[in-house]
């Protein structure tokens, strides 16, 4: 490990790629033990009971809904869901376990080969530390799915941009957030066309395999499931509303969402806020978007530009977001992996306040949530400062992308001069 007061034959240790995998091992089997504890009697955890009864469910396009939930993800998210019912729904959850469990393996493999064989170590072991926090959620939500290959895709990218392209593109046909991912890559890539065009084939045989199956009109129900949910308690801008509500002002209140099944925030302008927060997401995507386009034409280096873009973009989809999950955490944990295996110093600041972000949410989330949705003012605290946070980490990546502009730019002008 880089920088860690331990005795130099604990720095060797830990430096060897074969002790990567010993810590992987210790945490993945600490997971399976604590999933076991619910499989073991044909239970299952958080998301993953939504998750089994679509599997129970079957296929219907016309209505796929479950007791808890209508279906709020992209069409691709059957995939797995549905492969975790293989050996039916008994053990569902372990075999939702072992699916993410191999992807991680795939994406530490990938980590640690080849040219990452020195520079993958350091990162993969905050990779674990990170999952020591958030393996509640990674191995319960379908961020657990996406994130090992949006990992292995931002480890392409550079030298395999087109198979990078098709990794997003599946990706975000699982759960939306990788095109948070992929739109700087498209920018910043020399093979924009060919990336873009693995993204429309992939998007066709989705779409193509989704007519044959009947459930073409309902390709795009995740969006306007999503569009009409209200303010979620732990989403960023819900923080003067949690506030409101432990203060016990102007009738705030938190209370669940029963018809999908989410904790929301109520009071005066919170349906207002609700309304905007999509335009607003989209306008942060727009101007994140010029913005990498500004530091490309400036002749920014554009491996660092995209890791880069995809921190802010990224981030972006989780400040403006009026769902802020907990699960939502998870997203950013692959392109901060990627950043310290590119440039262990330059990401060193975003890894620790990713790092304190994740600590704070496992205090929100398995340990205390439901002090939270009692208006409780210690954890009011500790989702506020966890959202400060992830303000903190959307600012340091727009000021680091303009750096980067602003670099390249003064470069191209000395060597004019």
């Amino acid at each position: 490990m880089r920088d860690a007061a331990l005795p130099p034959a604990a720095v060797a240790w830990f430096g060897r790629p074969s002790s990567v995998w010993w810590g992987f091992a210790a945490i993945h089997v600490y997971f399976l033990g604590w999933m076991a504890s619910f499989f073991l009697a044909g239970n299952t955890f958080s998301d993953t009971e939504q998750y089994r009864q679509w599997a129970m469910a079957g296929y219907n396009p016309a209505d796929l809904h479950g007791a808890i939930s209508p279906w709020v993800y992209p069409v691709l998210a059957q995939i797995p869901i549905f492969l975790a019912n293989i050996a039916g729904p008994g053990p569902y959850l372990l075999v939702w376990t072992l699916i993410i469990t191999a992807l991680n393996a795939a994406g530490l493999f990938v980590l640690t080969r080849g040219p990452r064989r020195t520079t993958g170590i350091a990162p993969a072991w905050w990779w674990l530390f990170f999952t020591a926090f958030m393996g509640y959620l990674s191995f319960a939500r379908v961020e657990g799915i996406t994130a090992p290959i949006v990992l292995v895709a931002l480890l392409y990218a550079a030298t395999r941009p087109v198979a990078a392209g098709i990794l997003l593109s599946i990706a975000t046909w699982i759960k939306v957030w990788p095109a948070a991912v992929l739109v700087p890559i498209v920018i910043a890539s020399h093979r924009r066309l060919r990336i873009i065009a693995c993204g429309a084939a992939v998007t066709a045989a989705v779409a193509l395999g989704t007519y044959l199956s009947g459930g073409l009109p309902h390709i795009l129900d995740f969006l306007t499931n999503q569009g009409e949910r209200g303010m979620q308690l732990e989403a960023t801008f819900s923080t003067p509303w949690v506030w409101l509500s432990v203060l016990n002002i102007g009738g705030s209140k938190i209370a669940d969402n029963v018809a999908i099944n989410s904790t929301e925030v109520y009071g005066p302008g919170a349906n207002v806020a609700a309304f905007l927060m999509q335009p607003l997401l989209v306008l942060a995507a727009v101007a994140g978007s010029a913005l990498l386009l500004w530091a490309l034409r400036r002749g920014a280096e554009p491996e660092e530009l995209f890791l880069e873009g995809a921190l802010m973009m990224t981030t972006a989809f989780i400040v403006f977001n009026k769902v802020g999950s907990p699960q939502f955490i998870i997203w950013l944990a692959p392109v901060v992996v990627a950043g310290l295996t590119h440039d262990w110093n330059r990401w060193r600041v975003p890894a620790a306040l990713l790092m304190g972000i994740a600590m704070t949410t496992f205090v929100i989330y398995p340990l205390f949530y439901t002090p939270l949705i009692h208006a409780n003012p210690v954890m009011a605290t500790v989702l506020t400062t966890r959202n400060v946070l992830l303000v903190v980490l959307l600012w340091w990546s727009v000021q680091r992308t303009v750096e980067l502009g602003r670099k390249s730019g003064a470069r191209s002008a000395i060597r004019s001069a």
